[in-house]
C-alpha cells in the first residue's frame, strides 16, 4: 500500500456506499479561496486504504492547482475505490455514483465534483440526482460540457514556454514529444503538437488507440518503452506516479510537460530532474484548463474570456521559470510558493 501523505485537510470522509458497498472518499483539502473544486476518480486500487491515500494526494494538489490559475476555489476530490477484479456493471456505476452524490451532499457545498479519470461529464448527471454541487454536466442537459478540451488547451500553451526554458527557442515544429496516454486530453493534445509540426511517438495501454497514431502519421511504441524512448520532450498524459527516481535517472529527453495528475512518483524527483538538466513543467500549472473551463463557464463567462485565461497558462508556466531561476529553486518550489503565497494573502484577509 502506498504511504498516506500528511492530513492537513479541513474534511475527509470515507463510507461504504450504502447502494452499491464500494468505499468512496471525498477529501476536503482547503476552502480558503472559495469552495472546493475537485474531479471524482473511479479507479482500480488494491485496497480502499489506496484510494483514499490518492483522493488526499489529488485534493491537495487541487488546492495548489486552483490557487496558481487564479481561481476563487479551493482544492478536493473524491475518489470511488474499486477492488481488483471488479467487474463494472452498468447498475454497480450507476449505484456508484449515487452514492457519491449522497456523500457530496453532506459537504454542504464546500466541495464540488466533476469528471475525472474513470468518469465521464454523462456520469455526472447521475451524481446531480443526490446533489446539486457538481459541475462539468453535458452541453446538452444545460452544462458546460467536457473540461478536456480548456485541459488540452492550456497544456499546448505550456509547451511553448517549456521549450524556451529548455533549449531557448519555444519553436514546437521539429521538435520531438513522446506522448504517454491517448485518452480525453493527451489525444487532444497531440492532435495541437501534430498541427503545430511536432514529431511525434505516442503511446496507450488501449491498443486500438493506435488508430490515432496512424492518422497523426505519430510513431506507435509500446507503453512500457515510453520512458526510455529518446526524445526532446516527455508528455505524461495517463496516471500519475511514473516518474520514479530509476525512471529520472535514464530518461533521454530535456523537457517534461504534460496533463497527469502527479506525475512525480515522489516530490524529490523534481529536484532529480534538474540535476540532470531536465526542465520540469510542474503539472498542477500547465494542467490547470479544465478547472478553469468548468468554473468560468459555470459562471457564465464569454467563451473569448475562458479561452484568454487559458492561453495565459503559459504566461503562468512563464512566471514560474522566471521565479525559478531568480530564486534557484526547481520550478516545482516556485509553482508552490506562487500558489501558497495567493492562499496565505487570502487566509489573511479573511482572518
Amino acid at each position: 500500500m502506498s504511504a498516506i501523505p500528511e492530513l492537513a485537510h479541513e474534511h475527509v470522509v470515507t463510507a461504504s456506499g450504502s447502494r452499491s458497498g464500494l468505499a468512496i472518499t471525498v477529501a476536503l483539502h482547503s476552502s480558503v479561496l472559495g469552495p472546493a473544486l475537485g474531479g471524482c476518480r473511479m479507479w482500480t486500487y488494491p485496497t480502499w486504504a489506496d484510494g483514499q491515500a490518492d483522493a488526499l494526494r489529488l485534493s491537495a494538489a487541487m488546492t495548489l492547482k486552483n490557487a496558481a490559475a487564479g481561481l476563487d476555489a479551493g482544492g478536493g476530490k473524491s475518489v470511488i475505490a474499486l477492488p481488483m477484479g471488479t467487474v463494472l456493471s452498468d447498475d454497480l456505476r450507476r449505484a456508484a455514483l449515487l452514492d457519491l452524490g449522497d456523500l457530496v451532499e453532506t459537504l454542504d457545498g464546500r466541495y464540488r465534483t466533476a469528471e475525472d479519470v474513470g468518469t465521464t461529464e454523462h456520469d455526472m448527471l447521475v451524481v446531480r440526482e443526490r446533489t446539486a454541487h457538481v459541475v462539468g454536466l453535458p452541453a446538452e442537459a444545460g452544462g458546460v460540457g467536457e473540461p478536456a478540451v480548456g485541459t488540452a488547451l492550456g497544456v499546448f500553451a505550456s509547451v511553448a514556454p517549456t521549450l524556451e526554458e529548455a533549449f531557448g527557442d519555444a519553436t514546437i515544429a521539429g521538435r520531438s514529444f513522446v506522448v504517454s496516454g491517448l485518452g480525453q486530453v493527451g489525444g487532444r493534445l497531440a492532435r495541437m503538437l501534430a498541427d503545430a509540426g511536432a514529431d511525434l511517438i505516442v503511446t496507450d495501454v488501449v491498443p486500438t488507440k493506435r488508430a490515432l497514431a496512424d492518422e497523426l502519421g505519430a510513431r506507435w511504441i509500446a507503453p512500457e518503452d515510453a520512458l526510455t524512448t529518446p526524445a526532446d520532450v516527455f508528455v505524461p498524459a495517463g496516471l500519475g506516479g511514473v516518474l520514479t527516481a530509476s525512471a529520472i535517472r535514464t530518461l533521454p529527453v530535456r523537457a517534461v510537460v504534460g496533463p497527469a495528475n502527479n506525475p512525480l512518483d515522489e516530490r524529490v524527483g523534481a529536484l532529480e530532474l534538474a540535476e540532470r538538466g531536465i526542465v520540469y513543467a510542474p503539472d498542477f500549472v500547465v494542467n490547470a484548463g479544465g478547472v478553469i473551463h468548468l468554473t468560468l463557464l459555470d459562471a457564465g463567462a464569454p467563451a473569448v474570456e475562458v479561452e484568454q485565461r487559458l492561453l495565459g497558462i503559459g504566461d503562468t508556466a512563464r512566471r514560474v521559470f522566471a521565479t525559478a531561476r531568480e530564486r534557484g529553486i526547481t520550478p516545482l518550489e516556485a509553482a508552490e510558493t506562487i500558489a501558497r503565497e495567493r492562499i496565505e494573502a487570502a487566509r489573511l484577509v479573511h482572518a
